[in-house]
């Protein structure tokens, strides 16, 4: 881990100079800060102004109850839920979602997915292969091959930002950078790393002499080992003190900073998790827009647990109206603050849900056709990718490989989902199946 030398005393805001140095985990997995942006270096643009949220709804959200009704089906099929308009003719979701439904011209829907498997995990939604595959062969996060390939869009910002909990059920939990080795790891932001990361909110003048004093000693620090080597510290370095003296990641999980009316537009939710899941907690989502504007390039958010086996639609009355307001605002900001044409935001799940609602209000898991929402991009938003059948059982007209939505989201960030990636003994490695097509209608 980046350190200084010296005395490893206290400040008086309860900080120790080791534990403010380290930035909530910014010395990733056991390699320095310095290292990290060394490795990130190699062979990449820092030119794209590119980024992505990535929300992961673990547990598989019910597509037939929320943005694919079947109205026209028989009662144990349709369930209780009713189909209303939205501001596009001829889409129709989920009575739930009245203020998605007000933005559908800021989004586009994927209702044919196919070729997932039955498993509760975030492997397949993360790194386009299932958990079994990626774990034997060390396939990469996405996000991991992301902050590889572009690079940081912002020195003093990490490229690639996980505000995933921790989950009870680990394979909900983010996927590791796999072959991509430590360097490519995301800082994560959880837990205790994201409260020490927060500026406390009233500093007295001895809090604010002591991180002072602190900055002085960076500066020593500087000028030493400018002493030392002529050329004076590298870039990475220069990096990563650029990136332990800024503010910038700090003030972007803030949301405090917000005006309450953002804040109350995203609603508030709660850092509790849900069963053996994430929590819905809406400041996350703003978080993520935070920092993508801050310079993060991918940022990734688990969001609720939607595994519904039993008392499905109550289950959903409960927590769709807080999922509608916190998607809906997170969709609406990136056009309101200018983020649309660079940022792409994908919401989906590790599978549907069973087309029959079984005895006990529920539905099961149903890994033959499941659903996505994906905004900004540059994307031709607007529009209904692919059907089911009656049932919304299987896809009807254009299915779409899960490996198609990753690779259409990759191309939105202007990578080719065909070219190759690194590991960490320098092979070269494809990023997706060569089998994975963007979907060329939305690009």
């Amino acid at each position: 881990m980046l350190t200084l030398l010296g005395p490893r005393g206290r400040f008086c805001d309860g900080l120790s100079r080791r534990s403010f140095l380290q930035v909530g985990g910014l010395a990733v997995g056991g390699l320095t800060l310095p290292g990290l942006l060394r490795a990130e270096s190699a062979s990449r643009s820092r030119t794209s102004p590119k980024s992505v949220i990535m929300v992961y709804l673990s547990g598989g959200l019910a597509h037939q109850d929320t943005f694919d009704l079947k109205p026209d089906a028989p009662p144990e099929i349709r369930g209780e839920f009713k189909p209303i308009d939205t501001n596009v003719p001829g889409i129709r979701v989920g009575e739930m979602l009245p203020k998605l439904a007000r933005c559908a011209d800021r989004y586009l829907l994927i209702r044919s997915i196919t070729g997932l498997a039955d498993e509760h995990s975030s492997f397949q939604n993360m790194t386009g292969f299932g958990m079994n595959q990626t774990q034997r062969e060390g396939k990469p996060h996405a996000g991991a091959v992301i902050a590889r390939t572009l690079g940081p869009r912002d020195p003093a910002v990490p490229p690639f930002l996980d505000l995933f909990p921790t989950m009870q059920h680990k394979p909900y939990n983010s996927p590791g950078p796999g072959f991509l080795g430590r360097a490519a790891s995301p800082v994560k932001l959880d837990g205790g790393d994201l409260e020490s990361m927060k500026l406390q909110a009233a500093l007295t003048l001895d809090r604010l002499d002591d991180r002072r004093r602190l900055l002085d000693q960076v500066d020593r620090y500087r000028r030493q080992a400018d002493a030392i080597d002529g050329k004076g510290v590298d870039e990475h370095y220069q990096r990563a003190f650029d990136v332990l003296t800024s503010s910038r990641l700090v003030d972007a999980l803030d949301v405090t900073k917000e005006p309450e009316k953002v804040r109350e537009r995203y609603g508030r939710g709660s850092s509790k998790h849900l069963g053996d899941g994430a929590p819905m907690w809406n400041d996350q989502l703003l978080m993520a827009r935070r920092l993508v504007e801050a310079g993060a390039r991918c940022v990734t958010v688990a969001y609720g647990f939607w595994d519904t086996h039993g008392q499905n639609f109550k289950y959903l009355r409960q927590h769709l109206p807080l999922f509608d307001t916190g998607i809906s605002a997170l969709v609406e900001d990136l056009y309101l603050r200018g983020l649309d044409r660079d940022t792409t935001v994908i919401v989906w799940g590790e599978f549907g849900r069973t087309p029959k609602v079984n005895k006990d209000a529920g539905r099961d898991h149903w890994r033959f056709v499941n659903g996505a929402l994906l905004a900004g991009g540059g994307l031709k938003v607007g529009q209904v990718v692919g059907s089911t059948d009656a049932t919304a059982g299987l896809a009807k007209d254009q299915p779409v490989h899960y490996h198609d939505v990753l690779a259409t989201l990759y191309a939105a960030l202007g990578i080719d989902p065909h070219s190759m990636v690194q590991d960490v003994t320098g092979r070269p490695s494809p990023i997706l199946p060569s089998t994975a097509r963007p979907i060329e209608r939305v690009l």
